[in-house]
């Protein structure tokens, strides 16, 4: 297994969902849900899922819950 590391910008309330690749670790990620609650975490783990091909189980955010700068760590079999 290798783990991947990525440092993510997130967009919030944004009109329509994209991921753009910015380097080999850094992508900016423009997600619907309103950063309320947890659901702009969870679209940008889903719109990386869709992305890479993997489950949401082999996604997690490891630093920047409440920020728009994130520290993804991704686990590719």
């Amino acid at each position: 297994m290798k783990v991947y590391r990525l440092t993510i910008k997130v967009r919030p309330n944004s009109k329509k969902e994209e991921l753009e690749k910015i380097s080999d670790s850094q992508y900016y990620a423009k997600v619907r849900p309103q950063a309320k609650e947890g659901r702009a975490n969870e679209a940008v783990k889903e719109l990386l899922s869709d992305y890479f091909g993997l489950p949401k189980s082999r996604i997690s955010i490891v630093k920047g819950l409440k920020s728009r700068f994130k520290a993804v760590q991704i686990i590719k079999p």
